[in-house]
């Protein structure tokens, strides 16, 4: 018997195989990573193993030395990141889609295995670095992958998904640590929760061989007849039809319109490539930059030290708090593609402005012993994880991949990926220091960084939602300058609407034909 291709699944249903059999397992380890080893820093079989990392039984100088140390441990792994994503600038074109998330679920396997065996500190500190490029490498890939099979019209909802994910990884890492906690005296308490992400790795190194390659890769690799195989399972339809045609000819349109290679993108043009990747990367570093990591690294670090609750307590608090981000992915699912993604970035950032200042104020000395200021302090996180999952989690990996022309997608994916590790570094290497240093006034500084998201986002980042990737590159082509964007886009919008209502067959198909004619000529 003959197997059908992508287990004879085609349109919504191959899309929803590539959504939970590849993008859920590798986006629910990113974020398993996120929390999995702040649950154990407060281990005793932990800190009796790496004594160097330990800030629970020390005091004074060596307390500030060891949370130095703490830091930076934490944050090597994010070193891996930014080299694993920035490997993808070439890779990602030369290898393909498939292959790059083959490999570098691979690499994340060997640093897990090499973690969870880990009796000597140089050797746990290898393998963050070795798990950081792996899980780097398939962080800057996949949300491309994702973003050039799916539809216009459900892009949005699909690449936003990854927050739930996101969120899910977190809280089954959390509460994991929790069951673990009480496995004393043993050193299973940490070791089997660094194993367990092994799973996930796993199931999407098996599936994703089984799963289509981006048909946009494929005909720009000059795998035509392939690529518009791919594109008809994904719509559903015959490998002939006129909008399969249609789709194959836009994409090489694009492709004839701005053809070079990655390097392009540190140029302008007609294009406006290397202004494209800014955005790109701007939207990735607000999504570190308003200070998630902070609340997902060191969650019970926080509620037991800062906030003088006992050890389980604190464990139950943040395990339950990671709960709010799958709940936010889940607005945002709905929201992305129906409101846009102007809107819930410019209303998540105001709303963490809030949470931040918030928590300033109740976890502040003069709010010591106050049982009122510290239920506050608690339900701003709460509402800090939920906020930002709706507005920052999964959205700026679509916005990336959105933004970024074809010829130069892998390339920008990955600087901006590249650009969430570099922060997510900056924010574990000085958030033990921060708090040791300036205490809660910490909170201040991403407030105000938050409060300027606000403006940003506003003047300088257009509308995508509801465009093909091709009829995104047609906003930048008529923009002569970064305040252009906005601007353009809404004026496409209005056209679009009033063709739609003096003629509803042109469609999406209009701005299409724009860029197909603009070629030929």
């Amino acid at each position: 018997m003959v197997l059908k291709p992508y287990f004879g699944l085609r349109g919504n249903a191959l899309l929803r195989a590539a959504l939970f059999l590849v993008v859920c397992p590798t986006f629910a380890c990113y974020g398993y990573n996120m929390g999995v080893t702040g649950g154990l820093l407060t281990l005793d079989a932990f800190n009796l193993q790496f004594p160097r990392m330990d800030t629970i039984h020390t005091h004074g100088a060596l307390n500030k030395e060891n949370s130095q140390m703490q830091g930076t441990v934490i944050a090597l792994y994010t070193v891996g990141g930014i080299f694993g994503a920035l490997s993808c600038i070439y890779l990602g074109d030369l290898w393909g889609r498939r292959k790059v998330i083959f490999i570098t679920n691979l690499i994340s396997i060997i640093g897990a295995i090499l973690m969870a065996t880990s009796f000597d500190f140089a050797q746990f500190i290898v393998a963050r670095l070795v798990l950081g490029l792996g899980i780097g490498g398939y962080v800057a890939t996949v949300p491309v992958w994702q973003s050039e099979i799916s539809p216009a019209h459900k892009r949005g909802s699909n690449v936003v998904t990854n927050g739930i994910f996101i969120g899910i990884g977190v809280t089954v890492s959390l509460w994991i640590d929790l069951g673990f906690y009480f496995v004393k005296d043993n050193s299973v308490s940490w070791r089997f929760p660094l194993a367990f992400q092994i799973i996930m790795p796993v199931i999407t190194m098996i599936f994703i061989t089984m799963l289509p390659e981006s048909p946009r890769w494929l005909i720009k690799n000059g795998q035509v007849e392939e690529g518009r195989k791919v594109l008809a399972a994904l719509l559903d339809l015959d490998d002939y039809s006129e909008e399969v045609r249609e789709n194959v000819l836009n994409i090489e349109a694009a492709l004839a319109y701005c053809p070079g290679s990655w390097k392009d993108m540190f140029k302008n043009g007609e294009q406006r490539l290397f202004h494209r990747a800014y955005l790109a990367a701007t939207g990735q570093m607000f999504q570190q930059m308003c200070g998630v990591n902070l609340i997902t690294y060191y969650e019970i670090t926080i509620f037991q030290q800062y906030l003088g609750m006992d050890a389980v307590d604190s464990r139950i608090l943040a395990a339950a708090m990671t709960m709010m981000q799958p709940l936010g992915g889940y607005i945002a699912y709905f929201t992305i593609d129906r409101l846009g993604r102007r809107p819930l970035m410019l209303w998540s950032a105001g709303a963490m402005t809030i949470c931040m200042a918030g928590l300033a104020g109740t976890t502040s000395p003069s709010a010591t012993n106050n049982t009122g200021a510290l239920a506050m302090a608690v339900v701003f996180l709460y509402c800090f994880q939920f906020i930002f999952t709706v507005g920052f989690c999964g959205l700026t990996f679509l916005y990336a991949a959105e933004v970024a022309p074809l010829q130069v997608r892998a390339a920008v994916n990955a600087v901006s990926t590249a650009t969430v590790w570099a922060f997510t570094f900056m924010i574990a290497q000085v958030t033990p220091v921060g708090f040791s240093t300036i205490g809660s006034r910490y909170y201040i500084i991403f407030a105000v960084v938050n409060a300027a998201i606000v403006p940003s986002v506003y003047f300088f980042f257009p509308e995508t939602k509801g465009r093909s990737l091709e009829e995104i590159d047609e906003i930048f082509t008529q923009s002569k300058s970064i305040f252009d964007p906005p601007r353009v886009a809404r004026a496409m919008q209005r056209r679009a609407m009033q063709g739609s209502e003096s003629n509803s067959d042109c469609g999406d198909n209009t701005t299409n034909d724009v860029v197909i004619r603009e070629v030929k000529v």
